[in-house]
């Protein structure tokens, strides 16, 4: 077996509940890692379903339940703690058949010194678990009244292959799982996938795959998403999640030989390099011919820097390059899905291995689009004009190309600590519109890359091209974020209205309420006031259909 070592790949994770651990199991093996949960957990609005399962528990209503997750197991107890039902609630699971999905649930009821009479075997799938209650119960499983605890989602194959063979199956929903409050990140993850921007990515679960796919549907690159993926080394925790991924037609590359994330993380680090370098030339293959006639077209669009031997032009190539980059762009009508389709047309017809675009706002160069997904510095990071290589680019309007030891040049300044920034190759040209700079775009190299001047031109043509439609996408955000200021300015107002005539305070004590509510549930002014909206429209409702007369009257 292969050393286990990324050697610096890219990997990306969307694990949540123990996403420092996986950070640092990645790195420990030599990966860049890039982690960005793509779920949260919440509770259930309503507990209903628990507490009634409890009282049938107890009632003795029940033959077999069977627990998924240690997770679930210890919710639910919370759930009974709060009706002072533990101790009966205990005896009465202690004389019920129990059954256990794996580990993480069968240390959690021994915990509680719960007797567990099926454990289902590796890889742990509804499939095992299936098998190893009919197993143990056989033909009597016919008559069993089962509950199932879920986690996060309804497993709708174990429900139906149990409803076959069971009396009676109930769900015990304890807790769910929802998308990110923030969803920028995991935009940023789809674009990066879609632009190239990871090695590696690996699943834990199927809901980040659904996630993943459900945001990508909502900035209309679920197809991008699905054509990255393919293009990158994939691996899945396990037959479950396998089986979510081939549903988005999504095949990945492997699954560990235990469904366990410090296996999936090592055999990953073993096999990744290998199929990395298969995919690449696979990619490589296939785009060889386009890439060549686009180069080809760049190269006769601009004008030779010296004289040289009169070479026959093509109109149709050039025109071709032309229409490729144009309508790649018009194609989009979002911000940050138009600088998302030039860092995919950049990187796709020049090698390198991180694409930044710096947007001008004012006097500061923001970074707007990447690459290699950066969801805590995208749209934060800010360089001053002149600070930097990329604010020298944009200050003095001439490209920048350093076939190695970037980080030495005297123009050089670290920026957020960005792995980007101990690259040692770095080619920059400015993005232009009307004769002012609107932009930066930066190429970077891991290793030492010497640029060909055909290169650095094919750059500075696209900053050129790309000028105008980026100053009008910036132009179209900045009033689309304006108008929803103004928005939430209006509702704001309306609310602060209401409380004034309800709580008769007056209009700065009305402004300092909403504040404190906001501060103490940690929710935007916005949504505090849509929600004093919202009680004073049920309110008007209510008083209209007492004050409506009633019929026959």
């Amino acid at each position: 077996m292969a050393p286990a070592s990324f050697d610096g790949l890219r990997i990306l994770s969307l694990e949540s509940r123990r996403a420092t651990e996986m950070a640092k199991l990645i790195r420990t093996f030599g990966g860049e890692p890039f982690v960005v949960p793509a779920m949260r957990e919440i509770s259930l609005e309503s507990n209903r379903l628990a507490l009634e399962f409890v009282d049938k528990l107890i009632a003795g209503e029940f033959d077999l339940v069977i627990f998924l997750t240690g997770v679930g197991v210890r919710t639910l107890l919370k759930i009974v703690d709060g009706t002072g039902k533990r101790e009966t609630f205990l005896e009465a699971l202690k004389k019920t058949r129990v059954a256990a999905r794996g580990p993480k649930p069968v240390a959690a009821l021994k915990e509680l010194a719960i007797p567990i009479e099926v454990v289902a075997p590796e890889p742990n799938t509804w499939r095992e678990m299936v098998e190893a209650i009919e197993r143990k119960y056989g033909e009597a499983l016919s008559e069993f009244r089962v509950a199932v605890q879920e986690y996060g989602t309804s497993n709708p194959n174990l429900l139906e292959a149990l409803n076959e063979k069971a009396a009676l199956v109930t769900k015990i929903p304890v807790y769910q799982w929802a998308l990110p409050e923030d969803l920028q990140p995991l935009r940023e993850v789809v674009l990066g996938i879609a632009g190239g921007g990871v090695d590696v990515v690996l699943f834990t679960t199927g809901v980040q795959a659904v996630h993943l796919f459900e945001v990508a549907e909502q900035i209309g690159s679920a197809e991008d998403l699905r054509t990255g993926l393919r293009s990158v080394v994939v691996a899945s925790i396990g037959p479950t999640t396998t089986e979510v991924l081939q549903e988005y037609g999504v095949q990945p590359d492997f699954e560990p030989s235990h469904p366990k994330m410090g296996f999936l993380v090592n055999e990953a680090a073993q096999l990744s390099g290998k199929l990395v370098e298969e995919k690449k030339s696979n990619r490589a293959r296939s785009m060889s011919t386009r890439q060549a006639g686009l180069r080809v077209a760049v190269s006769r669009s601009v004008p030779p820097e010296e004289p040289a031997v009169e070479k026959p032009r093509s109109e149709n190539q050039t025109i071709d390059f032309l229409h490729e980059i144009t309508s790649r762009i018009a194609s989009a009508d979002s911000f940050h899905k138009v600088l998302g389709r030039i860092v995919d047309f950049v990187t796709t017809i020049i090698p390198c291995d991180s694409c930044f675009i710096y947007v001008l706002d004012g006097e500061k160069l923001t970074l707007r689009s990447s690459k290699n997904p950066h969801a805590d510095v995208v749209d934060q990071l800010g360089i001053r004009l002149g600070q930097g290589i990329t604010g020298w680019v944009a200050e003095h309007r001439e490209p920048v190309a350093l076939a190695s030891n970037a980080s030495e040049d005297p123009r050089f300044k670290l920026f957020k600590n960005l792995p980007e920034d101990r690259f040692e190759a770095m080619l920059s040209t400015p993005i232009l519109c009307a004769s002012k700079v609107v932009g930066v775009i930066n190429l970077q190299h891991r290793h030492t890359y010497q640029h060909t001047t055909n290169e650095v031109r094919l750059l500075s043509t696209i900053g050129y091209l790309v000028g105008a439609e980026v100053e009008r996408a910036r132009l179209e955000n900045e009033n689309a974020q304006l108008a929803g200021r103004l928005e939430a300015r209006k509702a704001v107002e309306r609310a602060k209205g209401i409380l004034q005539r309800d709580m008769k305070v007056g209009e700065e004590e009305a402004y300092r309420m909403m504040q404190r509510e906001s501060r103490h549930r940690r929710k935007s002014m916005l949504e505090i006031a849509e929600a004093i909206l919202l009680g004073e429209e049920i309110r008007k409702g209510q008083v209209a259909t007492e004050q409506k007369p009633a019929s026959g009257s």
